[in-house]
């Protein structure tokens, strides 16, 4: 089954790869040069179902957008929604990590979560959203070199170490982006 994916962002491309091997994820072709939607929504869950619908008359199928980001609880879930461009519109990952180790400077509440949503559409009409999360803690310093966005800081206690100490199945395992595509994928699998 083919089904294609609106995103330009190469890391979630790359975590996309790994979904169920029965699907085959393509980027929505010219991406870069369609009308952009803009992320307007004050939920992961609006902004994915905004996505999936504005792009979704441009696929010759179903097509799935997803939103996702960090949300840290001492800073009352930011920066959630605003992940990308926490430090500003053009920010870049460490910025964003910046500005998140210094607004949680001193505070002991370090519990944070992954969330991702995902919305599926087909001819720019919503079918379905799926929802995953995954808890952990910010360090105060990054540790490793992998994954992308705030997962230097992201220590996940099941595994001892961040999301960027292992290797991108592993983390895909137990990720909130791992887990939306398996309950899409499980939705799919029904349909046919």
């Amino acid at each position: 089954m083919k089904l294609y994916c609106a995103t330009g962002n190469p890391g979630k491309i790359r975590e996309f790869a790994l979904a169920d091997p029965a699907i085959e994820i393509e980027p929505l072709a010219n991406f870069a040069s369609l009308p952009w939607v803009e992320e307007t929504g004050a939920t992961f869950e609006e902004n994915a179902i905004l996505k999936a619908v504005g792009y979704g008359v441009f696929a010759d199928g179903l097509l799935f957008a997803e939103d996702s980001g960090l949300e840290v609880d001492a800073l009352g879930g930011a920066p959630g929604v605003y992940s990308a461009r926490f430090a500003g519109p053009s920010a870049n990952d460490s910025e964003n990590n910046a500005l998140l180790i210094e607004r949680l400077r001193g505070s002991e509440n370090r519990a944070a979560r992954y969330v991702c949503v995902i919305a599926l559409a087909a001819d720019g009409k919503l079918v379905e959203t799926f929802r995953g999360e995954v808890e952990g803690r910010i360090l105060e310093s990054p540790r490793g070199h992998g994954g992308f966005g705030y997962d230097p800081y992201f220590f996940y206690p099941p595994f001892g170490c961040t999301f960027a100490e292992v290797p991108a199945e592993r983390k895909f395992d137990v990720s909130h982006r791992g887990e939306a595509l398996r309950k899409l994928a499980a939705y799919l699998s029904r349909l046919s």
